[in-house]
């Protein structure tokens, strides 16, 4: 898959997860995020690239913030987001409790 510009959901998304965590990141740094879809059988689940952070190898480091909600098909969701090993975004993890495609990630530019 394609590393691409996140869709204003999906950066809304993580800005507010980023809001609720223990770490924080600028908006020049987050002007500046990738994000590359994960193979989840259409759940949303992304892998985050800030450019300037990832010229090492990435592996995962810890869950620093969730949130859950029920798709307007009322299947909950579970959205995590997720740092590497040196700090650095790494991944927005979306699961559907039914492992179905995701049918709307919401905006939370308004919550």
């Amino acid at each position: 898959m394609e590393r691409r510009s996140p869709t204003q959901n999906e950066l809304s998304m993580i800005k507010y997860l980023i809001s609720k965590s223990n770490v924080s990141f600028s908006d020049t740094e987050l002007d500046g995020l990738e994000v590359e879809p994960m193979d989840d059988g259409g759940m949303g689940s992304l892998l985050l690239f800030l450019k300037e952070n990832t010229n090492y190898k990435r592996v995962f480091g810890d869950e620093v913030a969730e949130y859950i909600y029920s798709d307007v098909d009322n299947v909950e969701v579970n959205i995590t987001l997720n740092i590497d090993s040196h700090g650095n975004l790494f991944e927005l993890d979306i699961w559907r409790v039914d492992s179905s495609p995701l049918v709307n990630l919401p905006n939370m530019d308004n919550i």
